[in-house]
């Protein structure tokens, strides 16, 4: 069984080698090997720090013949291939991660080598488990994830979904392997897109409410680097307060405004410029774009 300690050893559960091979960006598991197809695009799957996961020399990573063999890893032991199929022959759990309308080719070249011990995880914006079970063989165990930007640091947030011969126990090896870069969550596949304008294109929201934020220290008069750590350390502050009290938002808001005081004087400028309804347009916004992706 995938994720069994007696398969690779009961003080390690990942197996020994880890793999990746082209054209999409993909990270594959097995009774041999971790691995991945390495693409020119996709860049989700750069949001997913190999070395986290494992160290990397357990990794085998491969290019598209016209690209460079040198990789990220490689000094440090990364094996690295042109094959796709060379990988895929030696692996269980293969994520995908390339732009859509690349990855019918992908899974054009992988499927005859996809067999009914395989697990296959996308990455790919818009792509739905419907599609990828059709393009797929019908025993394909699918799941589909979108992670963000900051599990490059362990602090990411991840979800994903199942397709319908995916059982617990993949969903739970999926979780155990993606844990280490931050939360994981299943969640309904309708969800995924959601996600993408709460938390995938979200962070891009929060790293400009710093940059204003900052800004406006400096418009005040402080130097524009101690300016910006503050900021970022204010996000950092705030964001724990959120999680580990596990008050509303609006509450944790409140104890901070005192009648008459400086924040809300504050509140009141943000409120007048819209920032609110203006941050729900914008989750909105990129819903419905990755939404149309599909449709694409």
């Amino acid at each position: 069984m995938l994720g069994c300690p007696s398969m690779w050893g009961s003080e390690h559960p990942f197996p020994p080698q880890l793999g990746l091979a082209h054209p999409s960006q993909v990270w594959v598991r097995s009774r041999q090997s971790l691995g991945g197809f390495v693409a020119r695009t996709g860049p989700q799957a750069m949001f997913l720090p190999l070395d986290v996961l494992l160290p990397w020399g357990h990794w085998f990573w491969g290019c598209q013949a016209v690209t460079p063999l040198p990789v990220p890893g490689q000094e440090l032991g990364c094996r690295t291939t042109h094959c796709n199929l060379e990988v895929v022959h030696r692996s269980t759990l293969v994520f995908l991660a390339t732009k859509p309308h690349i990855l019918p080719g992908v899974l054009e070249e992988i499927r005859p080598a996809v067999g009914s011990h395989h697990i296959v995880v996308s990455l790919v914006a818009g792509v739905t488990i419907q599609t990828l079970q059709r393009l797929l063989p019908p025993w394909t165990k699918v799941l589909r994830i979108m992670p963000n930007l900051p599990c490059v640091v362990q602090a990411g947030a991840m979800v994903f979904s199942r397709g319908s011969n995916a059982g617990d126990e993949e969903a739970a090896l999926l979780k155990s392997l993606l844990s280490s870069c931050g939360l994981c969550e299943e969640v309904p596949e309708s969800y995924i897109d959601i996600h993408t304008g709460l938390s995938g294109s979200g962070v891009a929201y929060v790293y400009l409410f710093a940059e204003a934020l900052a800004e406006g220290a400096v418009k005040m008069g402080m130097p524009g680097a101690l300016a910006s750590r503050i900021a970022a350390q204010t996000l950092l502050g705030a964001a724990k307060m959120l999680l580990e009290t596990g008050e509303h938002p609006a509450k944790l808001r409140g104890d901070v405004c005192t009648p008459g005081g400086t924040t809300i004087y504050a509140l009141y400028q943000l409120e007048k410029g819209a920032l609110r309804a203006t941050v729900m347009d914008a989750v909105e916004a990129a819903t419905n774009r990755a939404c149309d992706m599909a449709k694409d």
